[in-house]
């Protein structure tokens, strides 16, 4: 995966192998997502990289990060569950997600028609930030380590391939992940998960 933001404008985020060919789906949505950035910056927002894609932060917390796809390109929003969502122009990634959580976009031209309202969202989530609000614990039968609901989050392949898993699978993961005591390994065995999940495979199986 790429480790510098401007690859992934001008190349892909390197997750597949239609990186830096004309077929990579950041080349279809090049302008779309270059106005998406341009309007995260001027919200005064953070640019990061996470998980391969631009990542946007404010008072030390993700708000959103942009993902490229095929028939689309997204705008996801972090704890998404306090979203108001006046416009209701949030979607969800999947049947597994809870909250809408996406402003989806098919046309590139829809990120300056929609602007304002873009706007308005961020400046909602950055004031959640800032008042160090979060959304209320849901009941889980699995408690999920926070580098994973990130990584969900970031990634909504994956989020619907873990939600596709039977629960013994998933429990594998869970616990393999909890063994370890410091975030970034369990970023790491998140990475090399990855592949195996989207197989329907638990952590322990071949």
């Amino acid at each position: 995966m790429i480790t510098d933001i401007e690859t992934y404008f001008s190349q892909g985020c390197g997750r597949c192998e239609r990186f830096a060919t004309p077929n990579c789906s950041t080349r279809q949505w090049s302008q779309g997502l270059n106005d998406l950035r341009q309007i995260c910056l001027e919200s005064g927002l953070i640019e990061t990289l996470k998980w391969a894609h631009p990542c946007y932060m404010h008072a030390d917390r993700n708000i959103v990060i942009f993902g490229a796809f095929r028939d689309d390109f997204r705008l996801s929003f972090f704890h998404a569950a306090l979203m108001k969502d006046p416009k209701n122009v949030l979607e969800r990634r999947g049947p597994n997600t809870r909250h809408p959580d996406m402003i989806r976009f098919t046309d590139n031209a829809q990120v300056q028609q929609m602007k304002q309202t873009i706007v308005s969202y961020l400046k909602e989530a950055k004031g959640y930030a800032e008042a160090g609000i979060k959304p209320p614990k849901e009941k889980n039968t699995l408690k999920l380590p926070d580098e994973l609901v990130e990584a969900f989050e970031a990634d909504p392949e994956l989020a619907e391939a873990f939600g596709a898993l039977t629960p013994g699978r998933q429990k594998s993961y869970v616990i393999n992940l909890n063994s370890a005591k410091k975030p970034e390994t369990r970023r790491s065995r998140i990475i090399k998960f990855r592949d195996k999940i989207l197989a329907g495979k638990g952590a322990l199986e071949r």
